[in-house]
């Protein structure tokens, strides 16, 4: 009889740990960059392949990077938020073209709008790597100081603008 004891004892708590899994989100995976310096970048600017875009032009401002891509089909969800955004907030939004053609990312923009204020392009997913992206679409929140105070994993929604993006930009803009 004791000798069930143990196997059913690691069998129930491998289900405790099932069941706890099981409740969490999974668009709020940690991001060992919270509260951390953003990694600097220097690439071209999607647009402009002749103009470089870096990390350190956009200190001393908050900033929001958004990783999006031409093939991505939660980015095509999430791009009127971030074009309803763009017009009214004065935040800048920096696109990452994330791991795509250049022709693509432009056509892209050019029919469905374009929200950035410029837009890097990361044909070879370095950048992304350096920000330990999963997948695209996420949106980093940077500080006055390039220091990352939010990750948004997956499209963004006018919910997650409203109740927490919004307040931490006011935050960081006060």
């Amino acid at each position: 009889m004791t000798r069930f004891l143990l196997p059913l004892g690691i069998f129930l708590a491998l289900v405790v740990f099932l069941a706890l899994g099981l409740n969490l989100n999974p668009r709020e995976v940690p991001s060992p960059l919270v509260d951390k310096p953003a990694p600097f970048f220097q690439a071209p600017a999607l647009a402009r392949p002749e103009a470089t875009l870096r990390r350190d032009d956009l200190l001393g401002q908050v900033w929001l990077l958004n990783v999006w891509a031409s093939w991505c089909g939660a980015c095509r969800d999430e791009h009127p938020v971030l074009v309803d955004f763009a017009r009214r907030a004065k935040t800048p939004l920096i696109g990452l073209n994330y791991k795509d053609q250049r022709d693509a990312g432009l056509a892209w923009l050019k029919a469905r709008g374009d929200p950035y204020r410029d837009s890097v392009f990361d044909p070879d997913g370095r950048i992304g790597i350096d920000y330990g992206v999963y997948g695209v679409p996420e949106t980093f929140v940077v500080d006055r100081a390039g220091v990352i105070r939010y990750k948004h994993i997956g499209p963004l929604t006018p919910e997650v603008l409203k109740d927490r993006i919004e307040p931490l930009l006011r935050k960081l803009d006060a």
